[in-house]
């Protein structure tokens, strides 16, 4: 295991005290420091938001980038070198609301990338709206009324649209979360983690103790290659309980590096020699 230290950044920290991004930023560095990911071999991504804020707070390659815009980037850096570990980081806005197109995509070309969604069931940055993941009927400080549109539910959306990896956590129990991070950043492909996180100034509902009394771990039993069991975990969420682990795995497809004509063959793209020579019979044919 390496040091802890060699991820500290001197940043100030920005987060409210009692954030549940704090958790979530331990968490990550326990896991990268445990798979022994040197902070230069390790590239954080993220929009903007709180939870977009989290690469600020580790000592690593990092690109901050547009709101719900981390992906393309993201992939851009993975397919440029494929060597570099490359974990996406935002809230449940950034990457359900104004990145899900590009969430999507991602997903079913099973790119090698892990996303982390730090999800508080609203948006922290802005005051308090409404998210894609917010309860119908839920008061906020935009929706007086009440939210009217049906949440999403995106473990179930990461598994029917390819993901090959879709695992659940709470930014409370930290140790069950690094393992869970460990496996993602591990696995060869798409990674969700959809992370439960209390936002302690604006979601008065979906608070700590909230989460703690719904939140349980899947046991040994649980058969994460199995995926209509896997769809079933997926939609079970609120009162009924909220399961923590890894809910679907799938083993064996290729990553999108791996299948890509260019990608898969020589040395990675950073490493590759190229002169305006090579550029010419391209430009020649729209002479």
């Amino acid at each position: 295991m390496l040091d802890l230290k060699l991820y500290h950044s001197d940043d100030e920290n920005q987060w409210c005290p009692g954030c549940g991004n704090f958790g979530i930023l331990g968490a990550i560095k326990e896991a990268v420091a445990e798979l022994e990911i040197l902070p230069e071999n390790l590239v954080m991504v993220s929009g903007i938001g709180q939870a977009a804020k989290t690469p600020h707070y580790i000592r690593a390659n990092v690109f901050n980038g547009l709101h719900g815009r981390a992906l393309p980037p993201a992939q851009a850096i993975k397919m440029a070198n494929n060597d570099l570990k490359v974990v996406i980081t935002g809230g449940d806005g950034d990457g359900y609301g104004e990145g899900g197109n590009h969430l999507i995509h991602a997903m079913r070309r099973n790119v090698d990338l892990t996303q982390i969604v730090h999800n508080n069931q609203i948006y922290g940055l802005t005051k308090g709206q409404g998210s894609p993941t917010t309860a119908v009927g839920q008061k906020t400080s935009m929706q007086f009324e009440g939210v009217q549109s049906e949440p999403i539910h995106p473990l179930a959306l990461a598994i029917t649209v390819g993901a090959t990896f879709v695992a659940r956590g709470f930014s409370g129990d930290k140790e069950g979360l690094k393992e869970i991070l460990k496996a993602a950043i591990s696995h060869n492909g798409y990674a969700l983690i959809d992370i439960m996180q209390p936002c302690v100034s604006f979601n008065k509902v979906n608070t700590f103790k909230w989460y703690k009394d719904r939140c349980y771990r899947l046991d040994e039993s649980y058969d994460p290659t199995n995926k209509m069991m896997a769809l079933q975990k997926a939609f079970e969420f609120g009162d009924e309980g909220i399961p923590l682990g890894i809910i679907y795995k799938e083993e064996g497809r290729p990553s999108f590096n791996d299948i890509h004509p260019t990608l898969s063959t020589g040395k990675p793209l950073v490493d590759r020699q190229w002169t305006p020579q090579n550029v010419e019979p391209f430009i020649n044919q729209f002479l």
